[in-house]
């Protein structure tokens, strides 16, 4: 049995998709207009991801995020941030890895450039996206587990993991005696 290629993604590629986890296929989407056989054009902002669900062994994201703005009115509410974190969890496989690279706080790169609107932190994805899930109310589906995080100059690298398998919820409802 022949074993199954590994897939990436990589959002706001331009024209040349990188590919960090050495994937066998790699994909990109970028919202030019003069895209490509490897690259799907599509507005992130406004639009889904344009693949099947659990698509991907790995979706990447270099200095792309900060491009996402958290909050939209188009014309009712939107918040196209969340709504992009839950088309990456819907496109990634059980098992499959999101890389972020990505300007940050408290670096000046975070806010040099005019068309940066969403400030990432350091607290981004743990809190909102991982562990707590403080996104939850904001619409977000999915609980991605941090996997590593670190400073490469003014970037923030982060992996998130889509867990193969998802606990159940438990109850914190006290026991009848």
């Amino acid at each position: 049995m022949a074993e199954e290629k590994t897939k990436s993604l990589d959002l706001g590629c331009g024209l040349r998709p990188k590919n960090f986890f050495n994937a066998d296929l790699v994909y990109g989407i970028d919202n030019r207009e003069d895209v490509n056989e490897r690259v799907h054009r599509a507005d992130l902002i406004l639009e889904p991801i344009p693949f099947t669900d659990g698509f991907f062994d790995f979706v990447t994201a270099h200095d792309f995020l900060e491009h996402i703005p958290r909050l939209l009115y188009a014309p009712t509410r939107k918040t196209p941030f969340v709504d992009l974190m839950n088309e990456i969890w819907r496109v990634l496989k059980p098992g499959g890895r999101f890389l972020s690279q990505t300007p940050a706080f408290p670096q000046p790169a975070a806010f040099t450039d005019p068309t940066h609107v969403n400030i990432i932190t350091d607290q981004t994805f743990p809190v909102y996206f991982c562990g707590p899930l403080w996104a939850k109310p904001y619409g977000f589906n999915g609980g991605f587990e941090m996997i590593h995080q670190q400073w490469n100059g003014p970037h923030l690298v982060s992996i998130l993991g889509r867990p193969r398998i998802i606990a159940p919820e438990t109850s914190l409802q006290p026991t009848a005696f």
